[in-house]
Protein backbone atom coordinates (compact mmCIF):
# COMPACT_ATOMS: atom_id res chain seq x y z
CA UNK A 1 0.00 0.00 0.00
CA UNK A 2 1.44 3.40 -0.95
CA UNK A 3 1.38 6.28 1.50
CA UNK A 4 -1.35 7.90 -0.61
CA UNK A 5 -3.55 4.86 0.12
CA UNK A 6 -2.80 4.46 3.84
CA UNK A 7 -6.04 6.17 4.88
CA UNK A 8 -8.14 5.49 1.79
CA UNK A 9 -11.79 5.16 2.78
CA UNK A 10 -11.23 6.82 6.19
CA UNK A 11 -13.17 9.93 7.18
CA UNK A 12 -11.42 12.37 9.47
CA UNK A 13 -13.07 15.23 11.36
CA UNK A 14 -11.16 18.35 12.31
CA UNK A 15 -12.99 20.21 15.07
CA UNK A 16 -12.00 23.88 15.12
CA UNK A 17 -13.39 27.39 15.30
CA UNK A 18 -12.22 30.99 15.11
CA UNK A 19 -8.76 31.43 16.58
CA UNK A 20 -7.37 28.09 15.45
CA UNK A 21 -3.61 28.16 14.92
CA UNK A 22 -3.39 27.99 11.12
CA UNK A 23 -0.38 25.69 10.81
CA UNK A 24 -1.96 23.24 13.31
CA UNK A 25 -5.05 23.09 11.08
CA UNK A 26 -3.34 23.03 7.68
CA UNK A 27 -0.42 20.63 8.23
CA UNK A 28 -2.33 17.76 9.88
CA UNK A 29 -5.11 18.15 7.31
CA UNK A 30 -2.59 17.91 4.47
CA UNK A 31 -0.93 14.87 6.06
CA UNK A 32 -4.13 12.85 6.34
CA UNK A 33 -5.43 13.98 2.92
CA UNK A 34 -2.10 13.03 1.33
CA UNK A 35 -2.54 9.60 2.94
CA UNK A 36 -5.93 9.27 1.23
CA UNK A 37 -8.41 10.35 3.94
CA UNK A 38 -11.52 12.39 3.35
CA UNK A 39 -11.40 15.35 5.73
CA UNK A 40 -14.26 17.51 6.96
CA UNK A 41 -13.88 20.73 8.96
CA UNK A 42 -16.45 20.71 11.75
CA UNK A 43 -17.17 23.89 13.71
CA UNK A 44 -19.63 25.63 16.00
CA UNK A 45 -21.52 27.43 13.23
CA UNK A 46 -21.72 27.38 9.43
CA UNK A 47 -19.67 29.63 7.17
CA UNK A 48 -15.96 30.18 7.62
CA UNK A 49 -13.55 30.20 10.54
CA UNK A 50 -10.71 32.67 11.00
CA UNK A 51 -7.33 31.06 11.56
CA UNK A 52 -4.50 32.87 13.33
CA UNK A 53 -0.71 32.87 13.37
CA UNK A 54 0.81 32.97 16.86
CA UNK A 55 -2.67 33.62 18.31
CA UNK A 56 -2.68 37.33 17.41
CA UNK A 57 -2.12 37.70 13.66
CA UNK A 58 -5.02 36.98 11.35
CA UNK A 59 -4.24 34.27 8.81
CA UNK A 60 -6.49 32.51 6.31
CA UNK A 61 -10.17 31.70 6.55
CA UNK A 62 -11.45 28.17 6.06
CA UNK A 63 -14.86 26.94 4.94
CA UNK A 64 -16.79 24.89 7.49
CA UNK A 65 -18.13 21.60 6.12
CA UNK A 66 -20.57 20.85 8.95
CA UNK A 67 -21.75 22.12 12.33
CA UNK A 68 -20.77 19.96 15.29
CA UNK A 69 -24.36 19.66 16.49
CA UNK A 70 -25.33 18.12 13.14
CA UNK A 71 -22.71 15.34 13.00
CA UNK A 72 -22.15 12.09 14.85
CA UNK A 73 -19.07 10.18 15.94
CA UNK A 74 -20.39 7.38 13.72
CA UNK A 75 -19.74 9.63 10.68
CA UNK A 76 -15.96 9.58 11.22
CA UNK A 77 -13.01 7.26 11.76
CA UNK A 78 -10.68 9.75 13.47
CA UNK A 79 -10.60 13.26 14.99
CA UNK A 80 -8.03 16.07 14.95
CA UNK A 81 -8.12 18.84 17.59
CA UNK A 82 -5.75 21.68 16.60
CA UNK A 83 -4.73 24.38 19.04
CA UNK A 84 -4.39 28.11 19.20
CA UNK A 85 -5.51 29.52 22.55
CA UNK A 86 -8.92 30.90 21.63
CA UNK A 87 -10.00 27.94 19.46
CA UNK A 88 -10.16 25.30 22.24
CA UNK A 89 -11.35 27.94 24.70
CA UNK A 90 -14.45 28.53 22.53
CA UNK A 91 -14.89 24.79 21.88
CA UNK A 92 -14.84 23.89 25.56
CA UNK A 93 -17.66 26.36 26.19
CA UNK A 94 -19.93 24.65 23.64
CA UNK A 95 -21.96 21.69 24.90
CA UNK A 96 -22.21 20.05 21.46
CA UNK A 97 -18.45 20.28 20.87
CA UNK A 98 -17.60 18.90 24.31
CA UNK A 99 -20.11 16.07 23.90
CA UNK A 100 -18.73 15.21 20.45
CA UNK A 101 -15.16 15.06 21.82
CA UNK A 102 -16.23 12.98 24.83
CA UNK A 103 -18.14 10.54 22.64
CA UNK A 104 -15.25 10.32 20.19
CA UNK A 105 -12.70 9.46 22.85
CA UNK A 106 -15.12 7.04 24.52
CA UNK A 107 -15.65 5.30 21.15
CA UNK A 108 -12.00 4.22 21.06
CA UNK A 109 -11.47 5.85 17.67
CA UNK A 110 -8.10 7.63 17.33
CA UNK A 111 -7.75 11.30 18.21
CA UNK A 112 -4.88 13.69 17.43
CA UNK A 113 -4.52 16.79 19.62
CA UNK A 114 -1.83 19.46 19.63
CA UNK A 115 -0.76 22.53 21.62
CA UNK A 116 -3.76 24.03 23.51
CA UNK A 117 -6.16 21.46 22.00
CA UNK A 118 -6.22 19.33 25.19
CA UNK A 119 -8.33 22.01 26.89
CA UNK A 120 -11.32 20.52 25.10
CA UNK A 121 -10.31 17.03 26.27
CA UNK A 122 -10.08 18.32 29.85
CA UNK A 123 -13.56 19.86 29.59
CA UNK A 124 -14.88 16.56 28.20
CA UNK A 125 -13.35 14.76 31.23
CA UNK A 126 -11.47 12.23 29.09
CA UNK A 127 -7.84 12.69 30.23
CA UNK A 128 -8.16 10.87 33.57
CA UNK A 129 -5.64 8.01 33.59
CA UNK A 130 -4.20 9.02 30.20
CA UNK A 131 -0.66 10.19 29.39
CA UNK A 132 -0.28 13.10 26.99
CA UNK A 133 1.65 16.23 26.22
CA UNK A 134 0.57 19.78 25.43
CA UNK A 135 1.62 23.38 25.38
CA UNK A 136 3.18 24.15 28.80
CA UNK A 137 0.33 26.43 29.97
CA UNK A 138 -2.23 23.59 29.61
CA UNK A 139 -0.29 21.01 31.61
CA UNK A 140 -1.62 21.96 35.06
CA UNK A 141 -5.19 21.64 33.74
CA UNK A 142 -4.41 18.16 32.42
CA UNK A 143 -2.88 17.11 35.76
CA UNK A 144 -5.85 18.56 37.67
CA UNK A 145 -8.17 16.53 35.42
CA UNK A 146 -6.35 13.30 36.32
CA UNK A 147 -4.00 13.02 33.36
CA UNK A 148 -0.26 12.47 33.32
CA UNK A 149 1.81 15.00 31.39
CA UNK A 150 5.17 14.33 29.77
CA UNK A 151 7.35 16.76 27.81
CA UNK A 152 7.90 14.92 24.53
CA UNK A 153 7.32 15.92 20.89
CA UNK A 154 4.69 13.24 20.35
CA UNK A 155 2.96 10.93 22.82
CA UNK A 156 0.59 8.05 22.03
CA UNK A 157 -1.73 6.62 24.66
CA UNK A 158 -4.16 4.02 23.32
CA UNK A 159 -4.99 5.94 20.14
CA UNK A 160 -4.70 9.42 21.68
CA UNK A 161 -1.84 11.21 19.88
CA UNK A 162 -0.64 14.49 21.41
CA UNK A 163 2.07 17.04 20.68
CA UNK A 164 3.28 20.25 22.31
CA UNK A 165 3.44 22.96 19.63
CA UNK A 166 3.93 23.71 15.91
CA UNK A 167 7.60 22.67 16.10
CA UNK A 168 6.35 19.11 16.72
CA UNK A 169 4.15 19.00 13.60
CA UNK A 170 6.38 16.68 11.52
CA UNK A 171 6.35 14.01 14.24
CA UNK A 172 2.68 14.66 15.05
CA UNK A 173 1.53 14.39 11.44
CA UNK A 174 3.45 11.15 10.85
CA UNK A 175 2.05 9.60 14.04
CA UNK A 176 -1.59 10.57 13.41
CA UNK A 177 -1.44 8.97 9.97
CA UNK A 178 -0.05 5.80 11.57
CA UNK A 179 -2.62 5.73 14.40
CA UNK A 180 -5.54 6.65 12.13
CA UNK A 181 -4.53 3.73 9.87
CA UNK A 182 -4.63 1.35 12.87
CA UNK A 183 -8.15 2.50 13.75
CA UNK A 184 -10.21 1.83 16.82
CA UNK A 185 -8.57 1.01 20.15
CA UNK A 186 -10.45 -0.91 22.85
CA UNK A 187 -11.29 1.29 25.82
Amino acid sequence: MTSAETLRGRKVAILATDGVEEVELVEPRKAVEDAGAEVRLISLSPGKIQAMNSDVNAAGTYAVDAVVGDVSVADFDALILPGGTTNPDHLRMDESAVGFVRDFVDSGKPVGVICHGPWTLVEADVVRGRTLTSYPSVRTDIRNAGGTVVDEEVVVDNGLVSSRNPDDLPAFCAKIVEEFAEGRHPQ
